[in-house]
């Protein structure tokens, strides 16, 4: 499975970064730099071998060409070289969800960081003081308010420590400087609350 990595002098924490249904963009990269220059370690696996989309609606036709089954199993290939690490997962969207189920079935987990997307949860899920954090727009069509409340509980009873932040008028994807959905202000904001709960892992 394709993907990139860089190691930086501190080496704070292992992060997986998955990217969103528009694929191995340009911001994907530009978002693990960001995070390599904070001193961690950033693996970004390319799920989709070098397709991307401009939009969210061609992104998810790419998603469903692949499948469900199939992108899990090209992440946990991804993940593998990794897993004795105690990793951070995060993801954008899409990758929000594939971090989450990859970091629920990992009992090495140290933390996992969602931007613009969650999945849902199995009834018996565990995830005792893991710590969480959420960053999605408000009101955020792929993510609505019911859906996040329920998300929000259930990750709770599982005993996850859960944060979330609210970016109101944003777009879905905020963080993307080359889509429609991008908002500056919202995006730094964002990277400047997430960065402090990496440091704090």
């Amino acid at each position: 499975m394709p993907a990139s990595t860089e190691s930086s002098n501190s080496g704070l924490s292992t992060i997986v970064l998955f990217h969103s249904v528009c694929g191995l963009r340009p911001a994907v990269h530009a978002a693990a730099d960001r995070l390599r220059a904070a001193g961690h370690e950033v693996i970004v696996p390319d799920l989709f071998d070098g397709r991307t989309a401009e939009s969210v609606p061609d992104g998810i036709l790419i998603k469903d060409e692949i499948g469900k089954e199939e992108l899990l199993k090209r992440a946990i290939t991804a993940v593998a070289p990794y897993s004795d690490r105690g990793l951070v997962y995060a993801g954008f969207s899409f990758g929000g969800s594939v971090a989450q189920n990859l970091a629920l079935g990992d009992e090495k987990t140290r933390g996992l960081l969602l931007l613009h997307g969650t999945s849902d949860i199995a009834e018996d899920t565990t995830a005792d003081d893991l710590p969480v954090q959420l960053h999605v727009a408000d009101p955020d069509p792929y993510e609505p308010h019911d859906w996040l409340n329920a998300w929000y509980l259930q990750m709770r009873r599982a005993g996850a420590d859960v944060e979330v932040f609210r970016y109101a008028g944003a777009g879905h994807l905020f963080t993307d400087p080359g889509l429609p959905d991008y908002d500056a202000e919202a995006a730094e904001r964002a990277w400047k609350v997430a960065l402090g709960f990496l440091a704090g892992l």
